[in-house]
């Protein structure tokens, strides 16, 4: 995997940047944190899933089908584009729509003997460095929104929230090893909901509607991992405010993250309604092992490594 460019050398760097866009507001921040190193990026923009408000924030924009690969990679030659940031979910049902592919995306699909995400964007990633055209690491402009390992809230998991994130984890990394997803969601002690292609925001959604009428109204856990071996040039965890507010809807307390491995988004103001909703959120170092330990106060702290 070509190593991403640090951020001193794109100081030096203000040109030939290009910028993938699928939706949310992650492309949006891409653009805010190159633009305050000097960079303008030429956007490729997605249809099916980029906003539409984009057009107001970059100078050089062009739209293109999801299906529309080899235009894509035409339209980043003429803007002189050599290193790029993928940016924004494109949602993998899309893959399975009505979308038509052109012939070089078309060729990739049917060269993929699994079509997981992996597969997917590694297989145009790969033909992207064929055409001279170089992914970064999509976090690079957004380091101040990467959490290192600890306790992130003013709360820390209560006795019962850190016991179902030490068997939670287990269970999501395996899931997530697999490219089958990132999160799970547990309730007290039992595995209740497993991300597939729907996404964290509606697995929460389901895990609530699946407990709903269980007895004692337990607090549900979300776990969101990172692959192992995480490619950070795409499909990295992404935390962001509608994830607290489905929480918050859905009695979630605890959320569990990988520490430097995930983008938490307006992360002040996503920390402060956490806060207020009185949900913890604690990051973990990728693939360790969690022992929940009682401290004198009642709440617990992860042990080892893991505790900040």
């Amino acid at each position: 995997m070509p190593s991403a460019i640090s951020t001193a050398d794109t100081k030096h760097s203000a040109t030939g940047w290009g910028l993938i866009a699928g939706n949310g507001r992650f492309p949006f921040l891409v653009l805010e944190g190159a633009r305050q190193q000097g960079i303008d990026m030429a956007v490729i923009a997605i249809k099916e899933e980029a906003s539409p408000e984009l057009a107001a924030s970059a100078k050089r924009i062009h739209w293109v089908s999801l299906g529309e690969l080899s235009k894509a990679i035409d339209l980043l030659h003429q803007e002189g584009v050599t290193q790029a940031v993928m940016a924004g979910q494109v949602k993998h049902n899309k893959i399975f729509s009505s979308i038509r592919p052109d012939w070089k995306l078309a060729k990739l699909l049917f060269s993929l003997t699994t079509k997981n995400t992996d597969a997917l964007i590694g297989g145009v990633a790969k033909i992207l460095e064929d055409e001279h055209i170089h992914l970064v690491d999509s976090t690079l402009f957004l380091r101040p929104l990467v959490p290192a390992a600890g306790v992130l809230t003013k709360r820390s998991p209560n006795s019962q929230e850190a016991s179902d994130i030490a068997y939670g984890l287990g269970i999501a990394r395996k899931i997530s090893a697999m490219d089958i997803g990132q999160t799970i969601v547990v309730s007290d002690g039992a595995c209740v909901a497993v991300e597939a292609m729907e996404g964290t925001d509606e697995t929460i959604t389901r895990a609530a509607r699946i407990t709903s009428g269980r007895g004692g109204g337990k607090p549900l856990v979300v776990i969101k991992v990172s692959k192992p071996g995480q490619d950070m040039r795409f499909d990295v965890p992404v935390i962001g405010f509608s994830t607290i507010e489905h929480m918050k809807s859905a009695g979630a307390t605890a959320l569990a993250i990988d520490a430097g491995r995930t983008l938490l988004f307006d992360r002040t103001k996503l920390l402060e309604f956490a806060d207020a909703s009185g949900i913890a959120i604690q990051a973990f170092p990728p693939e360790a092992s969690v022992e929940p330990s009682a401290n004198s106060s009642g709440n617990t702290a992860s042990v080892g490594t893991n505790k900040k």
